[in-house]
């Protein structure tokens, strides 16, 4: 989605005077409403002013970019005004604000967050910043931004395509469980080094928002090779016959160069597609299974985090509203978030959601192994896991969660994969029935009975898990539980042991409903949170009060680490991390355990799953976790501080 696509004329006000921060707001709200883009302005402005609320949205160099998302707004729109003597809007590096965009957001789906991400890449850029705020016209404006836009993103950029002569030599398709931070960052880190190198790249990202800038066939024909930089599952049979070199979506971030010169040197293999074979790794090799198991679980992971965050949200958002209602949380027992009927049909849907939420684990963990012949049985798997079925009650008895969900998808994409090499023997005449009859009659009839035999001992260890995290919380021992969780999401910001406790606090609010004491796992949510919010927040911190350790590029994109800390994307801190890891990587440990650890010494909660400050509503004990989140933050900036060590002089300029 395109800035330019979301700015009007009317919506740009140049060379305003305003007293202060609230008449920018409210000029900048009154532009909306010109513009015919909210429903209800003064609810609207609440919504904006509650966000100033937890803190400003100045995110330094003389830009504030305020925002929120409202049922007030009737589509995603940004307004924008320049005030050339300035307006103080309490930005961190005390500059008074001459460029403020406002972006007006729906409640359905993150388009704020991708408008910030956008704005946020043009406005590192200085020249492009000075020539918006001396801009004298709307419409030279909009052309400035318009320019901007198309050098950045070309892929967007209404032209033909390239002749043959500029055809690409390197391809890369990129891919995070997430698909949000490592995604794109990989994607940029390639397309610079390619330019840097002289070798014209061209990237596919697999995305949270679907694949976009896809690989034609008559791309995939003319380049050199293919570089794979992803922690999901792929799609690679297009790739047949070409030199494919595959790794991690990190090293994409990392070691661009190196990952191109692999594929003009003519060092990665030729891709084979075929429907067991593997793409080789890193190494040249085959894939190692650990390598392998890590793919496939993200790739579970990643389909079912939409059903997670949507559904943590509403059912968040239900007791928000019995709370408002003046509900009594231990009163209403079990029956809390459904005692006022918005309350209780926000609850119900969050709940569908949630009943999806580990058949999809499963079913796409199996399907990453084993094909589409492997989604049946893991998606059936998964709901046997759900429901409890036994051959004692095959309606439902034992729930065995996310455990026996995690054992279906892989026991059922493995034996589906077994399956197919059995079936690969049958004459030729059954080929076309294997899919649509052996497959899945086989696959269910198997995924049955062995989750059948499963789930009474799976359910049994899930038990004893929810038990034990209610004996640490009754026993004073969660706050170590706390530390380690935070401490994990800072080791690799968005790799396995990241992704690992991340996935163990979303699916604990799945059993929160099951344990004795519920708190335990919003608890859990609440550390894991707070702890992957650290690490860039701490970057930011670092770069503004201890400048010296930094290189002036370094310093400018420190400021953006601000809002990927806020809204809960870790790997803002990815770059800093791989220039220095001996030193930052510590600092962000120690800062995030302290952080989660204090979550959960507080009794903070959290009952969504992601969104950072936006969903910082339906945290419980708010203002002591934005307290601990604090100091969390500055124990990290000072121990970076004490061991990067200033920059000499020469470093400097």
């Amino acid at each position: 989605m395109r800035i330019t696509d979301l700015l009007k004329k009317d919506g740009i006000a140049l060379g305003v005077d305003v007293a202060d921060k609230n008449a920018a707001i409210e000029m900048l709200v009154s532009l909306h409403e010109k513009c015919g883009n909210l429903i209800d302005a003064k609810a609207y402005k609440e919504g904006i002013l509650k966000r100033e609320e937890m803190g400003t949205t100045a995110v330094g160099m003389e830009v504030a970019i305020p925002h929120a998302k409202s049922e007030a707004v009737k589509a995603p729109a940004l307004t924008a005004v320049t005030v050339p003597k300035g307006v103080d809007y309490g930005a961190a590096d005390g500059k008074p604000c001459k460029l403020i965009f406002m972006i007006a957001a729906t409640t359905d789906g993150d388009v704020h967050l991708e408008v910030l991400a956008r704005l946020m890449q043009l406005l590192m850029d200085e020249d492009f910043t000075a020539k918006l705020k001396s801009a004298k016209t709307p419409d030279e404006f909009l052309s400035i931004i318009d320019a901007k836009e198309t050098e950045k993103f070309p892929e967007e950029a209404a032209k033909p395509a390239p002749a043959q002569s500029g055809s690409y030599r390197v391809l890369a398709v990129t891919a995070c469980p997430t698909g949000i931070a490592h995604t794109y960052m990989a994607a940029e880190a390639l397309v610079k080094a390619g330019e840097k190198m002289g070798v014209k790249v061209k990237v596919e990202t697999n995305g949270s928002g679907g694949a976009k800038n896809v690989l034609t066939s008559k791309e995939i024909a003319e380049c050199d090779g293919i570089i794979i930089a992803a922690d999901k599952t792929v799609e690679t049979g297009r790739f047949d016959g070409k030199p494919v070199y595959s790794t991690k979506v990190s090293d994409g971030i990392n070691k661009p160069e190196e990952l191109i010169n692999k594929i003009i040197n003519g060092e990665a293999p030729i891709y084979h597609a075929s429907a067991n074979e593997k793409v080789a790794d890193d190494s040249g090799q085959k894939e190692g299974f650990g390598r392998q198991i890590y793919k496939h679980m993200m790739n579970g992971v990643s389909h079912m985090l939409p059903f997670v965050v949507a559904g943590g949200i509403f059912i968040a958002l239900a007791f928000l509203i019995d709370t408002a209602a003046g509900v009594n949380a231990h009163e209403a027992g079990t029956d809390f978030g459904t005692v006022t009927p918005f309350a209780a049909w926000m609850k119900t849907i969050g709940n569908y959601a949630f009943n999806f939420m580990i058949p999809i684990l499963a079913g796409f963990i199996a399907r990453s192994i084993a094909d589409r012949p492997g989604m049946l049985v893991g998606f059936v798997g998964g709901s046997m896991a759900t429901l409890g079925c036994t051959f004692a009650a095959p309606a439902g008895d034992v729930p065995s969660g996310f455990l026996g969900a995690l054992f279906a998808g892989f026991v059922g994409g493995y034996l589906t994969l077994g399956l197919e090499k059995l079936c690969d023997k049958l004459p030729q005449a059954l080929e076309g029935i294997k899919p649509v009859l052996i497959y899945p009659l086989v696959g269910l009839g198997m995924i049955a009975v062995i989750m059948c035999a499963v789930n009474p001992i799976m359910g049994l260890i899930n038990t004893g898990l929810n038990n034990g995290l209610v004996w640490l919380y009754d026993n004073n021992l969660i706050v170590p539980l706390g530390c380690i969780l935070g401490g994990m999401m800072a080791v690799d910001m968005g790799g396995p042991f990241n992704k690992a406790a991340y996935t163990f606090g979303t699916l604990m609010l799945t059993d929160a409903a099951k344990m004795s004491n519920p708190d335990v796992a919003y608890m859990i949510m609440g550390a894991v949170m707070i702890g992957g919010m650290v690490p860039p927040i701490a970057i930011a911190l670092s770069t503004t009060f201890f400048k010296n350790r930094w290189t002036p590029e370094e310093r400018k994109n420190g400021v953006v680490n601000y809002i990927m800390g806020l809204s809960f994307i870790t790997e803002g801190a990815i770059p800093y991390a791989a220039a220095s890891p001996l030193k930052v990587i510590p600092s962000c440990i120690v800062g995030s355990a302290v952080a989660g650890g204090l979550s959960m010494f507080f009794g903070c909660t959290l009952m969504a799953p992601h969104g950072g400050i936006f969903v910082f509503a339906v945290v419980g004990n708010w203002p002591f976790y934005l307290l601990a989140l604090a100091i969390g933050s500055v124990v990290s900036m000072l121990m970076l501080a004490l061991l990067k060590r200033p920059l000499d002089r020469v470093k400097q300029k």
